[in-house]
């Protein structure tokens, strides 16, 4: 059975502002080395699928720069991941308006390999599954289209995509975000004794006949909202019910969230398992330096210089330089595209990475930061929302955006 696997590349991600000001959502680092379409990806060489789509249109040139510079396959054993941006063709002119609407336009690319079924997954989400065991629910079943869904409690429900499944697992029915009246009564999944809901997750295995058939005949441009609705009335939709670690990274709390979840002793998702890595591009660093600190509950990334006084709970990416005496906590630092060697060229004279004697709490730093000595950065007592020059705060973390200089001295 042939199968190619589809990536969505996502929108302007104005939830992830401003980490998606200069890239797009997939290319949001993530664990201090990764990037977040580096999950979808492994998740499809895992399965053995090897015949990858990623479809983009959104400040993609630092996605297309990651893929390109990582995803080489040899001639041996096959294999590609293909970027298909959006592009202007005689039939039609405009930027994609939508998950289906990428999926349509792009078709006639994909369709060169003929496949029996079409794997699509979001470029933005964390989480390990076994693809072929979806692959082989959907061939067991029959199914048309088989949709994996997430066990979720009722204070979750409510603003989510539910499927209303039958005991034999077909969606009969979806409700897209159905609040928390009587709609919610209705959508309770019949397989569990106490109250449970099965939310979309956005992963989806199609035949590629009854895709072409859906696309072709509704131009609609989503998913979610109108293709999937359509096709429970009129073909066979199953749920694939998936019980592991999934998390969508579809907001800067969530983004906080997932990434310091990482430094718990046995964290819900673990880039510690053989059986099925998460690749990444290979860098070459030196191994990270730690000349004096204190720490603790931390992912350490390589290529760091660590000369602080105390980092908790904390994710240090690629190339970190934190200075003498620095105290960090509940932060992600994303590092740095390069190192100055000793000589800053910077017309700020402030060098990159992070000075002496700062102290920063609860903040995203994203990379290339030049923060000078003795700042203090901490998100507590300021209106969510906020934004200067220097930083924006959202769901209660502090982001300092890609690239900016903070003088010493300063306190934000």
């Amino acid at each position: 059975m042939k199968v190619v696997g589809l990536i969505l590349g996502g929108g302007a991600g104005s939830r992830l502002q401003p980490l998606t000001q200069e890239r797009s959502k997939p290319a949001v680092p993530i664990a201090g080395k990764y990037r977040l379409v580096d999950i979808p990806i492994s998740n499809c060489l895992n399965n053995g699928i090897r015949n990858i789509f990623l479809l983009t249109q959104f400040n993609s040139v630092s996605l297309h720069q990651h893929i390109g510079a990582t995803y080489r396959f040899d001639q041996f054993s096959g294999g590609y991941v293909r970027i298909l941006a959006a592009e202007q063709t005689p039939e039609s002119e405009g930027w994609f308006q939508g998950t289906a609407d990428a999926v349509r336009r792009s078709m006639r690319h994909f369709m060169y390999d003929e496949p029996d079924l079409v794997v699509i997954l979001s470029g933005d989400q964390l989480y390990r599954m076994d693809l072929q065991e979806v692959i082989e629910s959907h061939v067991a079943n029959q199914a048309d289209l088989t949709i994996s869904t997430k066990p979720v409690e009722r204070s979750e429900a409510g603003s989510l995509g539910i499927m209303q499944v039958d005991k034999k697992g077909r969606i009969v029915h979806f409700a897209e975000k159905p609040g928390d009246g009587s709609e919610l009564d209705d959508l309770r999944a019949p397989l569990y004794e106490e109250e449970r809901y099965l939310a979309s997750m956005g992963i989806y295995v199609f035949n590629t006949d009854v895709l072409k058939k859906l696309l072709c005949e509704n131009d609609a441009p989503d998913f979610g909202k109108h293709i999937i609705p359509s096709a429970i009335n009129t073909h066979k939709v199953y749920s694939y019910i998936f019980e592991d670690y999934w998390e969508d990274i579809g907001t800067i709390r969530s983004f906080w969230s997932a990434n310091l979840a990482l430094t718990d002793p046995l964290p819900g998702f673990s880039f510690y398992e053989a059986s099925a890595p998460i690749f990444t591009h290979m860098r070459y660093l030196p191994p990270s330096k730690i000349n004096q600190c204190d720490l603790s509950r931390c992912l350490l990334s390589e290529g760091c210089i660590i000369t602080g006084k105390r980092i908790d709970h904390t994710v240090i990416g690629l190339r970190a330089l934190v200075g003498e005496g620095t105290e960090i906590e509940d932060s992600i630092l994303m590092g740095a595209d390069e190192y100055e060697h000793g000589i800053v060229t910077h017309e700020s004279g402030v060098p990159l990475g992070i000075g002496k004697n700062c102290v920063i709490k609860q903040t995203i730093i994203d990379k290339n930061v030049r923060i000078g000595d003795g700042v203090v950065i901490s998100p507590e007592g300021k209106p969510d929302d906020e934004q200067t020059d220097l930083y924006r705060i959202r769901d209660g973390i502090m982001v300092i955006p890609k690239g900016t200089v903070i003088p010493s001295g300063t306190v934000l």
